[in-house]
């Protein structure tokens, strides 16, 4: 059921209805009453406005395992079983994800083709012409002169997000989630180390266990924990990064375009495209009426998007820009005058376009113009934190890795449920920093690498 009641105490309260809270929510329902340990009413799922109103709800919904980070390849894998489970009703397009670099990054392609394949999650790799003859038998007019290594994905996809964000949130109630909307969480009473009760502006809610998916918000629940602000990260080969921020806010970067009337987005024989991700690291990017930008490297990704826009379009974005360890996390979004996309964004991001495909020649004046904002909270080695952070309290924080990562919130339920570690989330534990095991290994500028 869906209310604005709160209730006065719970077995699970489940903080935020974007990606995380919803499936963890559902597949946490859907267990105990499966095992007899429950029902779904015992799960309360708490967001101050309701589902998608964070990243969730704006972001471009790719779903893709093209990672420098290797034990994220299995989650990967679980994310598609979820994705695959109802691909109907959670808008899944398994279309898979291509991925373009140049010749100094083919070492790091060959090695996440081998994790990846290693992990369960078949993908194949191109190199030299054969990865511009594949590239040319997806997209004929694709300009492959800098396209030296591809990777193609094969389970891999993208979801509709108002698709995805209705079908999660319909699961939650099929299942008898309490789902309480228009209630903020304001802290918690903590006692050794538990959390005894949730607080919000609507009264307390008494919990026996929490589960905290808040997205960009999650600094203000790490605060109120009482956590530090900054950590000491070790890493493999005895490096070490003293005081870094516990979380640093970047602001996303993504746009739709429209298709000119004359112009459609299909492979040869007539099927949605693969997602596309091309990072030129070598190469500039130039408008089609000479515009530079002589900071930023050759970086875009994309995918067909006539669900989010009304019309046919793609949808896509480029590297987000970095904030700092604060940041105005409310209004959110679109809401938020202060973290818009810049005004180069545009020119930028259909100068990628333009330059890879002849069909998008001329895209600049296709592009829509709205108000397109976000805001990410990044972990600090940018890969996600799944931990205790109280006795009583599971912490789910994505590093703004919400589509691909819906397998999470399964994988947290079977955890909570049967009491015993899940392997596949054991890397990402927050002792990762202390005891030499934080991530790091990237050929490349972007977070999400």
């Amino acid at each position: 059921m869906t209310s604005t009641q709160t209730p006065e105490s719970a077995a699970y309260v489940v903080i935020g209805a974007g990606m995380h809270g919803m499936s963890t929510a559902w597949h946490l329902a859907m267990a105990l009453e499966k095992s007899g340990k429950g029902k779904g009413g015992d799960v309360v799922l708490i967001d101050k406005t309701g589902p998608g109103a964070g990243a969730t709800g704006v972001a471009c919904g790719c779903v893709r395992n093209f990672y420098m980070t290797g034990p994220l390849h299995t989650i990967l894998r679980h994310s598609v079983d979820v994705w695959q489970s109802d691909p109907a009703n959670l808008g899944f397009q398994q279309v898979g994800y291509v991925s373009v670099g140049e010749d100094n990054q083919t070492s790091d392609y060959e090695k996440i083709h081998k994790s990846q394949n290693d992990a369960g999650y078949p993908s194949n790799i191109y190199v030299g012409q054969e990865a511009k003859s594949y590239l040319k038998s997806i997209w004929p007019d694709f300009n492959t002169e800098k396209a030296d290594v591809v990777l193609h994905e094969k389970p891999s996809g993208y979801a509709g997000t108002h698709l995805a964000v209705r079908g999660l949130h319909e699961k939650c109630l099929q299942w008898g989630v309490n789902c309480v909307f228009g209630t903020a969480v304001t802290g918690y009473d903590m006692t050794n180390g538990c959390i005894t009760a949730v607080n919000t502006g609507k009264g307390s809610i008494k919990a026996d266990c929490v589960v905290i998916c808040a997205g960009a918000w999650v600094g203000k629940h790490w605060d109120w924990l009482g956590k530090p602000r900054t950590l000491n990260m070790r890493y493999p080969d005895g490096g070490i990064t003293e005081s870094a921020d516990m979380w640093t806010y970047w602001r996303l970067l993504e746009g739709e375009v429209y298709l000119n009337e004359d112009a459609t987005y299909r492979t040869p024989d007539d099927r949605d495209p693969p997602v596309l991700h091309v990072e030129l690291m070598n190469t500039p990017v130039v408008t089609e009426d000479g515009k530079s930008f002589p900071d930023l490297h050759f970086y875009t990704y994309l995918r067909y998007a006539a669900e989010r826009i009304g019309a046919p379009g793609v949808q896509g974005g480029t590297i987000p820009i970095k904030i700092g360890p604060d940041a105005q996390i409310d209004p959110y979004g679109h809401a938020n005058d202060s973290y818009q996309a810049d005004p180069w964004f545009a020119d930028y991001y259909c100068a990628t376009l333009s330059y890879l495909m002849d069909r998008f020649k001329g895209c600049r004046a296709n592009f829509k113009d709205r108000r397109n904002g976000g805001i990410g909270a990044f972990t600090p080695d940018n890969v996600p934190v799944f931990d205790w952070v109280a006795d009583n309290a599971y912490m789910i924080a994505d590093s703004n890795h919400g589509y691909k990562m819906i397998g999470v919130g399964k994988l947290v339920a079977q955890h909570l449920t049967e009491s015993q570690p899940v392997e596949a989330l054991a890397p990402f534990a927050l002792t990762r920093y202390e005891q030499g095991l934080t991530f790091g290994e990237r050929n490349s500028n972007c977070p999400w690498v």
